[in-house]
């Protein structure tokens, strides 16, 4: 019952989109009627809030260290295992991409995985950050930048603890991050995906970028 409540409570926490929430708090457009239609912050960004953006950054992140860090420091105590542990890591991430408070209709979690890796271990969410970090400045692609480090977050998981259960929350997380990044894996190849502090664009534009991103999902 205790690993039920602790999953829950995860998935809960994960449901609260702080791209959304900051977005009314700054009296902004509903960030899943723009640009990507992504509620996160990459696309918060676009319109040219930083600090709404940073807020929302900030949240995302943090909602998934709480989560995986309460859990892991609980384990000293409670002896939750490894596998309520990965449950409780996957519960808040999923939660991000499928908010029960939002009608499920959630964002690409990459925040929020870098809080579910960082409550893991702090080396391994910094070398996953790295990762982020040098391949956005060096092509200032969020999406690449994203997908590389969902690649990585996997091996830098064995390659500290092994095989242990979190690794499969790990690479079930990596894996939903390239799937929710499908249409801007296509945008990439096709040289159309926009880059990092894009703003927004104008309505007549929107329209058409509105159809192409729900084909996309």
């Amino acid at each position: 019952m205790t690993a039920v409540i602790f999953i829950l409570a995860a998935y809960l926490l994960g449901s609260v989109s702080f791209a959304i929430v900051v977005s009314k708090l700054f009296k902004l457009d509903d960030p899943r009627t723009y640009g990507s239609q992504n509620p996160g912050a990459t696309n918060v960004l676009r319109t040219g809030n930083k600090a709404a953006a940073a807020l929302t950054l900030l949240g995302d992140c943090v909602k998934g260290w709480i989560a995986v860090a309460a859990a892991v420091y609980l384990n000293q105590s409670l002896q939750l295992g490894d596998e309520v542990i990965a449950g409780v890591a996957f519960a808040v991430f999923a939660g991000h991409l499928w908010p029960v408070f939002f009608r499920f209709q959630g964002g690409k979690g990459v925040a929020t995985a870098l809080g579910v890796l960082l409550g893991l271990n702090p080396i391994l969410g910094l070398a996953t950050l790295a990762t982020w970090l040098i391949i956005a400045r060096a092509f200032r692609y969020s999406s690449l930048a994203a997908l590389a480090a969902a690649v990585f977050a996997p091996f830098y998981y064995a390659l500290l603890f092994g095989v242990r259960a979190p690794l499969l929350a790990v690479a079930f997380m990596s894996a939903l991050l390239i799937y929710r990044h499908r249409t801007n894996i296509a945008n990439l190849v096709s040289g159309k995906e926009s880059r990092i502090g894009q703003k927004k664009e104008q309505p007549a534009d929107s329209s058409e970028e509105h159809g192409a991103s729900n084909q996309g999902g």
